[in-house]
């Protein structure tokens, strides 16, 4: 549970929770603008399932778009379906190498100020870099 409030909490912040409520909401209209133009798609329910295989590009066949502006509108759907799909990983994963190399930043200031400022620590605080020391020179 935790880690999907993780990511909606990312997306929240790069704003692209916007991005992805906009394409649900155009995924349902689209279903429905299909289910009205497409004669062998009746229920709702059957246009959400094409629309999911033409978002995802599994394209399963067993419902076709067959008129001009159902392909149209499947078109469009199936081009931002991939443009949505793509743009949101990437956002987030950039989100998360930027917050660890603030992190990586923050701790570098962090032991660098304790090294300027050795003969202010405590024989605990020296001992406690010095531990530090040796698990970077053990990354190496």
């Amino acid at each position: 549970m935790k880690k999907g409030r993780v990511f909606w909490s990312i997306l929240k912040r790069t704003n692209t929770d916007k991005i992805a409520a906009g394409f649900g909401v155009y995924f349902l209209v689209s279903a429905f603008f299909i289910m009205l133009v497409e004669p062998g798609i009746h229920r709702f329910g059957e246009s959400v399932w094409y629309c999911f295989s033409v978002v995802t590009t599994i394209g399963f066949g067993d419902f076709t778009a067959v008129t001009v502006l159902g392909r149209t509108a499947s078109i469009v759907l199936g081009i931002y379906g991939v443009i949505v799909l793509a743009l949101i990983p990437g956002v987030v994963a950039s989100y998360y190498m930027e917050v660890v190399k603030i992190r990586a930043r923050e701790s570098a200031e962090e032991f660098l100020y304790k090294l300027e400022h050795l003969e202010e620590m405590s024989r605990e605080e020296l001992r406690e870099l010095s531990e530090q020391v040796k698990k970077v020179k053990l990354k190496k």
